[in-house]
């Protein structure tokens, strides 16, 4: 016999089990199917334990580069007992998984764990261990997100050559690896591993990282402190194919016409993601797929089939856990009837590089793109930051974009200490279609990470005080070149 719900949602992700919730709030009856683990890519091997190495890597370059600056001499060193971190990194994704599965419990949502497959527009079949039924739903919510993409020649195994699930499971730091793409996770990554004595070799096709990403200026503040590292970056660079010798992988690499071969111990593919459209019998339901593999959807995240819906991943760019989280709460409102489309003037994003590189808005380049020719922008260092200088992290800056003619911000690029923290703001002036001056008159408190954003701010209109900076002759010309 067929279990019957009014919701049913395929996929426990950030944009899945956060649709669940809020739909059992509002008083539906609510089952979630999930084959994997609760909290889906981002909480187990994505955003979450990402997060959890970089900030291990993170207080261990500290300890070794910038304790003795402050008189702390550790005399025999540091030993990392690498096993034991990537049990804590473990720990830490548990907690968060173990988290949503309190909240959906609490919320007297019904979890099903299984594969789901639709039989046609109402129905769905779930098979997993022990479990194989027909479940109904008076509505849908497709959340089955992405995967991380193979290129031929480099087919996953996870153990030597691996996509980020297999590099956040290594229980040792390797002698060698090559990474295969420079966007944000490739790097993320690659600054990890770096830190804990990996030499790393990143292949990149673009002749610049993050190329199209991130703002440029932010990108070579990143690349600059990678370079000094040690993380050899290879540009214009295409991974044509690799064998192993021994236990040592040979990958070559074609650049300006020319092979050259790399050896690795891993090798780590970061090319990207693809939408799991392939999966759960779309097809059968009848639902519409466009040329890129997302699945079609409108403004209130409905699928060509009314009662049909899909947030997150499988649905489009940008590919970003807080946004299917957002998707998630707007499409349990609109099944309510509440009028809501999605309709956000920016989606922040964040790149967890060192320094880490911060965006909400347009770059200058779409910012002209979309109309707007005359811009003010303007730039304030972190080295001129006292709360910076006092954690010997004063690397990058923060950058305001806004059209010249009625100061309203279009964008806000930051690379540099707790960049991730800070955007919110700009996040929330933009949606509120905030002028530059009212984040320069807003006071903020002293001494923190967060002046600079009134400095930035002040230096967009011309007159920061803690540079010293020529006047804005020109509504184009940039306070702080």
């Amino acid at each position: 016999m067929a279990q019957s719900f009014d919701v049913v949602v395929i996929g426990a992700g950030p944009g899945g089990y956060v649709a669940a919730i809020r739909a059992a709030q509002l008083g539906f009856k609510v089952a979630v199917v999930e084959r994997e683990f609760l909290g889906g890519v981002c909480l187990n091997v994505g955003c979450i334990p990402s997060k959890a190495m970089i900030t291990a890597a993170h207080w261990l370059h500290k300890a070794q580069h910038d304790f003795p600056t402050m008189g702390f001499n550790i005399k025999s060193g540091i030993d990392v007992d690498f096993k034991k971190l990537l049990a804590w990194k473990n720990s830490v994704c548990d907690k968060m998984s173990g988290g949503v599965s309190q909240l959906l419990k609490g919320n007297q949502i019904t979890i099903l764990k299984g594969e789901a497959q639709f039989k046609n527009t109402k129905e769905i079949s779930v098979v997993g261990t022990g479990l194989n039924e027909t479940v109904t739903g008076k509505f849908f919510v497709i959340a089955t997100g992405s995967r991380p993409i193979e290129i031929p020649g480099f087919k996953f195994d996870e153990k030597d050559i691996m996509s980020s699930t297999g590099a956040l499971a290594l229980d040792h730091a390797p002698k060698r690896v090559v990474v295969i793409g420079g966007g944000y996770i490739g790097l993320e990554i690659s600054s990890y591993l770096k830190k804990f004595g990996t030499e790393v070799t990143v292949v990149e096709a673009q002749t610049q990282l993050l190329a199209g990403v991130v703002d440029p200026e932010c990108a070579q503040v990143v690349t600059k402190k990678l370079e000094k590292s040690g993380v050899k970056i290879l540009y214009g660079a295409k991974a044509k194919s690799q064998k192993k010798s021994g236990s040592t992988y040979e990958v070559t690499v074609e650049i300006s016409g020319k092979d050259e071969v790399l050896k690795a111990d891993k090798v780590l593919v970061t090319v990207g993601r693809r939408p799991n459209s392939d999966q759960a019998n779309l097809k059968a339901a009848g639902i519409q797929i466009d040329e890129r593999g997302f699945i079609k959807v409108d403004a209130q995240r409905r699928t060509n089939i009314s009662h049909i819906f899909a947030i997150g991943d499988i649905c489009g760019q940008p590919m970003l856990a807080h946004k299917a989280s957002y998707e998630g709460v707007l499409v349990a409102e609109v099944m309510k009837g509440h009028n809501r489309a999605y309709d956000v003037k920016t989606v922040p994003a964040v790149v967890f590089t060192d320094p880490e590189i911060a965006s909400a808005g347009w770059t200058e380049a779409e910012a002209k793109a979309k109309g707007h020719t005359e811009l003010k922008i303007g730039k304030f260092p972190f080295a001129a930051n006292g709360r910076a200088v006092s954690m010997q992290d004063t690397d990058g800056f923060v950058k305001m974009i806004a059209d010249a003619k009625t100061n309203v911000l279009l964008g806000v690029h930051i690379v540099g200490p707790e960049a991730s923290n800070l955007i919110s703001e700009a996040a929330l002036a933009i949606e509120m279609g905030a002028r530059i001056e009212d984040v320069a008159l807003t006071i903020h408190p002293h001494p923190t990470l967060g002046e600079t954003m009134m400095e930035a701010a002040e230096a967009t209109l011309g007159h920061a005080i803690h540079i010293i900076q020529r006047p804005l002759n020109r509504a184009t010309k940039s306070a702080h070149p």
